[in-house]
């Protein structure tokens, strides 16, 4: 990406060598907020920052009706409402709406989106150790069989879930869509073309949906990570670059981070309702929703936020979506008694705060119902980056990890993830960012399999066909004589490889 703030060892990674400059976190100016339309109103300060808040209401229509009012009478704009969730999305200047709304009657939570103009930041995310050269690509053709792309000797993770052996049986149904809910999808990469699914692509940057030709793409200085997020997914078996886990179903872009780079609820929200709606089965969720690495209850703001995205993402599976989520790259404990946070919020200056990962939550990772996906190298061990914790990792899936720690087996070269790039590229990234997208590729396999099957039901067959893996126990990766990290739990369930390893040939063959 030409650009991405800070995510303190988040589930976005980084290419080699990119600058990273952020810009302020206003709202466009167009955005005001509402003409006063009584002499209560007139007396609302409008003199704040222009932020964005949602509004989550509690009863039917009649409530809502009374509370977008009330909203107006706060000082506030109503930008989009989400009716069928009971989520409305605002725009105010007034310093107090926050706490003015929560007052109102039928407002179950609200809260603002964003604190302050963003500022530059520094990153810990995992980048690329080596661009894809022209000698490797050269030399991983020479080395390609009959029956693989050009690249694919140099995609060590497809063996490591059995997909290149699931690809001899099926590719995947083109009945099948997964939603890559991100930074925006290059549909114009040869790689990706064959497999787009226009209509049901969007930009949900700022909370609206925007279905402009393409509006979902990235622009010039934007991220190229949902690009690589749907290569993983969904690239095509064309005998040229790589290959995806499932190549054979539909893949679209959601487009929810603003140009410098969060994701803010109210765009996430508008991802999850969008995929609900347009014929989505699987959404896959690489990214945490900003400016929150964890949202706790006790705050007005934080439950709201979570509070949104939860009813979005329980509103996609009721319409029949299976939602895979980055379990996030800071190496943390989830399920441990407490954790230490000391990069929220990233959209202004970061505190250090110690929190209750029980009461305090990554969204939409943590969400109930959501996949949450652990990342494993090339030696099938627990990325030294990857977020785990007993109860709360599903299964794992291939993210990459330093070559030094976990090398792969010839003819690959690189221990990270080789995948799409806009303008047609190749690239390695490592994260649980690219964990996730082999689990959703899996659930495609298994979709396409079982075109009836309910949410629950593949969700639990990608968990009862995952390769068991046991505890890494002691875990000392890059060997300096200090334990990493504890797993707990058997062989079955723990807390580094939930499950397991997704496995493609069994979704294919059961």
């Amino acid at each position: 990406m030409a650009h991405l703030r800070s995510r303190r060892r988040r589930a976005l990674a980084l290419p080699v060598g990119l600058a990273l400059i952020a810009s302020l976190g206003f709202l466009p100016a167009g955005a005001a907020s509402a003409a006063p339309v009584d002499d209560t109103a007139a007396a609302v300060s409008t003199d704040g920052p222009k932020l964005s808040y949602v509004v989550n209401t509690s009863g039917g229509h009649s409530t809502v009706k009374s509370v977008k009012k009330a909203i107006a009478k706060a000082g506030g704009t109503v930008v989009i409402a989400y009716d069928q969730i009971g989520v409305i999305v605002v725009h105010s200047q007034n310093p107090e709406f926050g706490k003015t709304i929560r007052e109102v009657r039928g407002v179950a939570s609200a809260g603002a989106t964003r604190t302050k103009p963003l500022s530059a930041q520094t990153t810990t995310d995992i980048k690329a150790e080596q661009p894809l050269s022209a000698k490797e690509a050269k030399a991983a053709e020479a080395k390609a069989s009959a029956d693989q792309d050009a690249l694919e000797p140099l995609q060590w993770d497809l063996p490591a879930i059995k997909a290149d052996k699931a690809h001899q049986k099926t590719l995947g149904s083109s009945k099948v869509t997964v939603g890559v809910i991100d930074t925006g999808v290059d549909d114009t990469h040869p790689d990706l073309a064959p497999n787009f699914d226009r209509r049901a692509s969007v930009s949900c940057v700022g909370g609206t949906p925007d279905t402009a030709d393409g509006a979902w793409r990235p622009g010039a200085e934007e991220s190229d990570h949902g690009t690589h997020v749907a290569g993983t997914i969904a690239a095509a078996k064309n005998g040229t670059g790589i290959t995806g886990v499932a190549p054979g179903v539909k893949v679209s872009g959601i487009k929810v981070s603003q140009p410098d780079g969060f994701f803010y609820t109210e765009a996430v929200v508008c991802g999850f309702v969008w995929a609900a709606e347009h014929g989505v089965d699987v959404t896959n969720n690489s990214y945490y929703t900003d400016p929150w690495l964890f949202n706790c209850e006790d705050d007005p703001d934080q439950k709201a936020l979570a509070d949104a995205v939860t009813r979005a993402t329980r509103y996609a599976e009721g319409k029949g979506v299976v939602n895979v989520a980055a379990a996030g790259n800071s190496d943390m404990d989830l399920a441990a008694d407490e954790l230490t946070d000391t990069s929220s919020p990233n959209d202004t200056t970061p505190g250090e705060r110690v929190i209750d990962p029980k009461e305090c939550v990554d969204i939409p990772a943590q969400v109930s119902g959501v996949v949450t996906v652990s990342a494993t190298g090339a030696k099938n061990l627990k990325a030294s980056y990857s977020n785990y914790g007993l109860g709360v990792i599903d299964v794992a899936a291939p993210g990459g990890d330093r070559t030094a720690y976990q090398p792969p087996e010839a003819p690959a070269v690189n221990g990270m993830i080789l995948s799409t790039l806009p303008g047609g590229g190749f690239g390695y990234k490592g994260g649980t960012s690219m964990a996730s997208p082999h689990a959703a590729g899996v659930a495609a396999l298994i979709k396409s399999k079982h075109p009836y099957a309910s949410p629950w039901l593949v969700k639990t067959l990608l968990s009862a066909q995952a390769d068991a893996a046991s505890c890494t126990n002691p875990y000392d990766i890059d060997g300096d004589g200090t334990v990493d990290a504890v797993c707990e739990g058997g062989k079955n369930k723990n807390g580094f490889y939930g499950a397991g390893v997704v496995d493609a040939l069994d979704a294919v063959r059961w």
